[in-house]
């Protein structure tokens, strides 16, 4: 009975020296398991509150690490893995990539592991353009060819009216082109730098920029309202969507016959107009106009040369993976002297199309297959045929630096 007594007293003792719960904190719970997953899996959201936290250990997680997102109004928790998963879906040694950091203060996610609320699997998030595998590994999937680095190559064979083919030629082409939309964002900005085309072989020519900037815009008020009064009175809408081109410091060097022809252009002024283009000023067709400033290097005079040109620029589906753009150029050539074995003042004539294929992509930059056809007129080269010359290109082109496009959506479940 006294032993009975004796136990009854330290027991009573031991319980006292607990220190009691800290004011406002939730009743403890055990670590909270993960419910079964769903299939698909939900895709946490990027941007997101996350925590990173410690949740019980799996086979496929044995560290217990997930970052971990909650919502009040469905009182659900989506968790996934701070590491990627192996082959075999088990936990590696490396971190996610690409995703938010997570937040410093558990106290709110403490409450979560203490309420009622579920925690399932999920994906974990990722920026717009961006798609997480099974093992949550990143990758791009959306590509914008107009904010990108290229270097290509290309079998160009050519083929002169009356003249038979040229096989033995190749294309390499290069450049940096990148676009932006004013604060507004009625107006695209574009830049070119350093706009190369070398075609090496026979019938060898290096068409070069170093710079080219253009702009479009989407008026919000129309220029003209027409108003028709044929049965319901019905308002028509018709803006000017006036933009500029300039191109600074383009050499044009070509070997036809045996004769070659040098033309540095140091600045061309055009102004445009857009036919059509899609909301985000990306997509366009348009005409331009305005003269350039030419230096005939071979005969040594300067020329002025108004043009026109009809052009169009399409990226054909939502992650860029297809692009389509096509031309037509006339040229005249005026005060120049007077160069025997070509009219007084000589014209020129061209027309392009080319199609571009996103095949696959090295470390999320793209590899594309490019086929392009194009053709030219021209009696500016003294003594040579004034006949039409045409090459169908085929080859691949692969891009630096082509972030997602700027409308590029969230991916989904999986």
């Amino acid at each position: 009975m006294m032993t009975a007594v004796l136990l009854a007293v330290l027991l009573s003792q031991t319980a006292s020296t607990e220190p009691p719960p800290e004011a406002g904190t939730p009743p403890a719970r055990s670590t909270p398991t993960l419910a079964p997953p769903q299939s698909p899996l939900p895709v946490m959201t990027y941007g997101q509150t996350t925590w990173c936290a410690t949740l019980a250990p799996s086979t496929q997680v044995p560290s217990g690490g997930y970052r971990v997102q909650c919502d009040d109004k469905t009182r659900r928790c989506l968790a996934a893995p701070v590491h990627e998963l192996e082959v075999d879906g088990t936990e590696s040694d490396r971190f996610l990539e690409r995703v938010t950091p997570c937040t410093a203060d558990l106290s709110q996610l403490r409450m979560y592991m203490a309420g009622d609320y579920t925690f399932e699997p999920a994906s974990a998030e990722a920026p717009a353009g961006w798609y997480r595998d099974e093992h949550g590994r990143v990758m791009q999937f959306n590509f914008d060819l107009h904010r990108r680095v290229w270097l290509g190559g290309a079998w160009a064979p050519l083929w002169r009216q009356d003249e038979g083919r040229t096989f033995s030629r190749g294309r390499v082409d290069f450049g940096i082109i990148t676009e932006f939309p004013s604060d507004e964002s009625d107006r695209m900005h574009r830049i070119t730098l350093l706009d190369t085309r070398l075609v090496l072989g026979q019938q060898s020519s290096i068409d070069a920029t170093l710079l080219r900037y253009d702009t479009n815009m989407r008026p919000e008020t129309p220029l003209v309202r027409v108003t028709t009064f044929v049965g319901k009175p019905r308002r028509h809408d018709f803006t000017f969507d006036m933009g500029t081109w300039l191109e600074v410091l383009r050499l044009e060097q070509l070997r036809r016959s045996g004769t070659e022809a040098l033309f540095y252009t140091f600045v061309t002024g055009h102004l445009t107009l857009d036919l059509w283009h899609s909301r985000d000023l990306t997509s366009y067709v348009r005409v331009r106009a305005g003269p350039s400033v030419e230096y005939d290097r071979s005969n040594h005079f300067f020329t002025l040369v108004p043009g026109a040109v009809l052009e169009g620029d399409f990226t054909l589906d939502a992650n860029g993976f297809h692009h389509l753009t096509f031309g037509a150029e006339a040229e005249k050539i005026y005060l120049g002297e007077a160069v025997e074995g070509r009219p007084m003042d000589p014209e020129r004539l061209r027309v392009r199309a080319g199609y571009e294929l996103i095949l696959l992509a090295f470390n999320d930059q793209p590899l594309s297959l490019v086929l392009d056809g194009r053709g030219q007129w021209r009696n500016d080269i003294p003594d040579v045929a004034n006949v039409w010359e045409w090459s169908v290109q085929t080859g691949l082109r692969f891009s630096l630096w082509a972030p997602p496009r700027r409308s590029a959506p969230a991916a989904a479940s999986h």
